[in-house]
């Protein structure tokens, strides 16, 4: 079994490759940038757990998880895998690597697997064919291969002169050589993906696998044997139900229908157009769809009929159809939500329900909302907000407490103080006026409303007396009065200091002035 396991979302992609498109295990490791023995695993597991394909809709990532590993590791069976050979060719140029210490790492992961000699044998079997060139034959409907052209095609500014590269996509189907080409302003992900749809508009459906070079929009981290999907490339493939098989990083043998595709557009479209001035790149497609047609029409040297010809009569009806909806352009991101329970992209935050707080999700964004996903599973929609820096909260993602004091608003403030007893309308007011920012009286007038429920109106009003009259009218004074029972207590009046204490032993002001006189007369 795999010595790390992956997300369960690309458990799925494994899944739908192997069990709705029937690629082959090896086809399904290039695609998901894994082993053939790591998709097998994976697949026996979804064997011995008695799920079938397609899952259920409702079926989450985490009961999904359970299923496939229920429990440790189960003890391998008595069959022998096959090694992945160009895994071991690239193990031995490490140095220090060697034939017998990799056969020593396949005995331990497969106990019952083949012997050393056989190993070392059928090693070197493989590495005997490498240099064998194998003609490629594509069955129709299978392959789209994707690419960029390597020259592009200028378009002027009217007012300056100054002329601005267009970029130049070209799609060809694998078994027909149908051809499809058009211009964009970038090789960004948005016009990436924008292309692919009207390729597949243009074709009527869509083959099987859509084979890319390995550019930026389409794959994350170039790898030989593992390569990582971008994923809203890989949204889109899901949405139109493709399989994404990147060539092989210098291996052009992989996408050769691409390039020859490529250089007959550099040739027959874009070379046709040089001597032209385009002005924009609607002109420049209108310009491109005509000589796109001729050349799909444009006979073949060595066969009969054309790219369209054949298309008509063979791949059309192979290729799969489009689905009942566009594909709508979405941006993926993985994010942290924050002690605030919010999310945020593009200078904006979302509210997730606040048991997330902390945990890594992902938000899909599209031009319209913003959608965030846990291990899978959609835990909040919002309507996306064009304002920098603002907050779109909904309120039962927030818990009790912050969702009675959202509530209070100065209009609910001021509605709550015209209707409760003198001393406690009175305190509110002091609590509104004394407060340096709006926000924080709210939420002391929330917090007295808190206490009116909790002791009642009658309690309230003696602990607001009994505080105005301390001069300590503060929410957790009031508070407090409640708690020790303080409210159902008078106040004993101190003493006024400025009255004189009489006593006779004590002597007044008049001793002293009649002591000072006598003194000065006998001065």
């Amino acid at each position: 079994m795999p010595r790390e396991r992956l997300s369960m979302r690309s458990i799925r992609e494994v899944l739908r490759l192997r069990l709705e498109k029937r690629l082959s295990t090896r086809a399904v490791g290039r695609a998901c940038g894994l082993g053939r023995t790591t998709v097998a695993a994976y697949l026996y597991r979804f064997g011995a757990s008695g799920l079938s394909w397609p899952l259920p809709p409702d079926l989450d990532d985490e009961t999904l998880e359970a299923l496939l590993f229920p429990g440790p590791p189960e003890v391998a069976d008595a069959q022998r895998p096959v090694p992945d050979w160009a895994d071991v060719r690239q193990e031995l140029t490490l140095k220090g690597v060697t034939l017998e210490l990799l056969w020593r790492e396949y005995r331990q992961e497969n106990p019952d697997g083949f012997q050393y000699s056989w190993f070392c044998e059928r090693y070197r079997e493989w590495t005997g064919k490498l240099d064998l060139v194998m003609r490629q034959h594509h069955k129709p409907g299978e392959k789209l291969f994707v690419d960029y052209a390597g020259q592009t095609i200028p378009v002027y500014d009217r007012r300056t002169g100054a002329a601005r590269p267009a970029q130049v996509f070209v799609a060809v189907l694998g078994s027909s050589r149908y051809t499809y080409a058009e211009a964009t302003w970038t090789q960004s992900l948005w016009d990436w993906t924008s292309s692919h749809v009207r390729a597949f508009e243009f074709m009527g459906g869509v083959a099987e696998i859509v084979v890319p070079d390995n550019l930026r929009s389409a794959v994350d981290r170039p790898h030989r044997y593992e390569p990582e999907i971008n994923r809203t490339y890989l949204d889109l493939a899901e949405h139109y139900g493709v399989a994404v098989l990147p060539a092989r990083v210098r291996k052009p043998r992989d996408k050769a229908k691409a390039e020859v595709g490529v250089q007959l557009v550099e040739r027959w479209i874009i070379a046709a157009l040089r001597k032209r001035m385009f002005f924009s790149l609607d002109e420049v497609n209108a310009a491109t769809r005509e000589l796109v047609g001729a050349l799909n029409d444009r006979p073949f040297k060595k066969l009969p009929g054309s790219r369209r010809s054949h298309f008509e009569a063979t791949e059309r009806s192979a290729l799969g159809a489009l689905p009942a909806e566009r594909y709508v352009y979405a941006e993926w991101k993985t994010v942290r939500a924050g002690m605030d329970y919010h999310v945020e992209y593009a200078q904006h935050h979302y509210s997730v329900p606040f048991a997330f707080v902390k945990e890594q999700v992902e938000v899909r964004a599209t031009a319209n909302t913003i959608e965030v996903f846990s291990r899978g599973k959609r835990v909040a929609s919002h309507r996306r907000s064009p304002e920098i820096g603002g907050h779109t909260t909904i309120d039962e993602h927030m818990p009790r407490a912050h969702r009675s004091y959202r509530g209070w608003t100065h209009a609910k403030v001021r509605e709550w103080i015209a209707g409760v007893a003198p001393e406690t309308a009175a305190t509110a007011e002091e609590i509104l006026e004394s407060r340096g920012h709006p926000a924080q009286g709210l939420r002391s007038c929330a917090g007295l409303h808190t206490l009116e429920r909790r002791y009642g109106a009658d309690r309230l009003e003696a602990a607001c007396r009994r505080a105005r009259k301390l001069g300590v009218n503060t929410l957790r004074s009031i508070e407090s009065i409640l708690k020790s029972g303080l409210d159902a207590c008078e106040i004993v009046a101190a003493a006024d200091e400025d009255e004189p204490i009489q006593h006779d032993n004590i002597r007044g002001a008049e001793y002293y002035a009649a002591d000072t006189t006598s003194a000065e007369r006998s001065a």
